[in-house]
């Protein structure tokens, strides 16, 4: 009998530790496996709230002073080459020159009315419109010396007096320096904004005022 246990123990040695090393390679196995599944995890739950947080974030406090100043500044430099562009139907004597007035007239009142919807939502102050009419060109002047490009109360009435050929030059001249001013507005609130529709804007502005000085020169160019 004991020569029997002997051998039995002999044999089941080996066999537990045979066993024990597969357990101890599985565990190992498991762990390698899951370690660093766990840890993706864990980053992902920990990145996971950051995500919406920061979204949530970006769109609660998604501008700055910059896109602000650029919307109060940028609408009624707006509103004063409307008040321009207006007096060309009935005082340019150029097809062109109308057609160009119209085109910025065009585009520039909507992006009024847009910029104005972006400072009621940040609750910041809208500039008082004192009218686009004739009568309210001299109210104008009290923004020429903080943007660049705005004309002068003396320069909205001189081009208010002229018609003709001499309205179509003295518009023009006007005109593209005005743009000038707002496309360096524009590069500025590219540069330093962080409102994403407003800089999509500034680059429209740029784009398309740098285009129409080129068409403005050419049509001096031709007189």
């Amino acid at each position: 009998m004991a020569t029997r246990r002997s051998l039995i123990r002999r044999i089941a040695a080996p066999a537990a530790v045979v066993t024990a090393a597969l357990v101890l390679t599985a565990c190992g196995g498991s762990d390698s496996s899951s370690a660093p599944s766990g840890h993706s995890g864990h980053g992902m739950g920990s990145m996971s709230p950051a995500g919406p947080s920061g979204s949530a974030s970006a769109t609660k406090g998604g501008h700055n002073a910059q896109d602000v100043t650029f919307a109060q500044e940028m609408i009624p430099h707006h509103r004063q080459a409307v008040t321009m562009a207006g007096l060309a139907p009935s005082r340019a004597a150029s097809q062109d020159v109308k057609d160009l007035a119209a085109r910025i007239e065009k585009a520039q009142a909507p992006e009024i009315a847009t910029m104005s919807g972006w400072l009621k939502a940040w609750g910041a102050k809208v500039p008082d419109d004192s009218g686009s009419g004739m009568e309210s060109m001299p109210g104008m002047d009290h923004s020429g010396s903080s943007m660049p490009g705005m004309m002068s109360d003396g320069d909205m009435k001189k081009l208010q007096k002229l018609s003709g050929d001499a309205f179509d030059k003295a518009f023009l001249q006007m005109m593209i320096g005005h743009h000038e001013g707002a496309i360096a507005m524009a590069r500025t609130e590219q540069a330093k904004g962080a409102y994403g529709p407003a800089q999509t804007m500034a680059k429209s502005i740029v784009t398309s005022q740098s285009a129409e000085i080129t068409e403005m020169k050419k049509m001096l160019g031709e007189r």
